[in-house]
């Protein structure tokens, strides 16, 4: 399973639905870090620093990083779904088909 870290604005029901699937997920908020505006290029650096993939429904900001800083743990890019079950269990199979997610920018879609 993955190590993930979840960007602020993420789902919290995502994130439940992904540790209830096994996933090691580190949110934001749980690192003392929310409501801090941090840019996403340093989000990016401590889910490096923290050798997880990141999580985000900031898919513009995320891409365009993934093409800058292309050594990274991974970036999975979501659209808002607000079936969390259902979105969570799609962002799994989405890492298992891109083991091992270094270097990779997954984009997973609404269903």
């Amino acid at each position: 399973m993955a190590g993930l870290y979840s960007n602020e604005n993420f789902p919290l029901g995502v994130v439940e639905k992904l540790r209830a699937l096994g996933h090691d997920v580190l949110t934001i908020q749980e690192t003392g870090k929310a409501d801090q505006a941090w840019p996403d290029a340093e989000v990016l650096a401590i889910a490096k620093h923290e050798k997880r993939s990141v999580l985000t429904l900031n898919r513009r900001h995320f891409i365009r990083l993934h093409q800058e800083q292309p050594d990274h743990p991974g970036i999975i890019v979501c659209k808002f779904d607000p079936d969390f079950v259902s979105q969570g269990e799609r962002i799994d199979k989405a890492i298992a088909d891109n083991l091992p997610l270094a270097g990779k920018l997954v984009r997973v879609n609404r269903g």
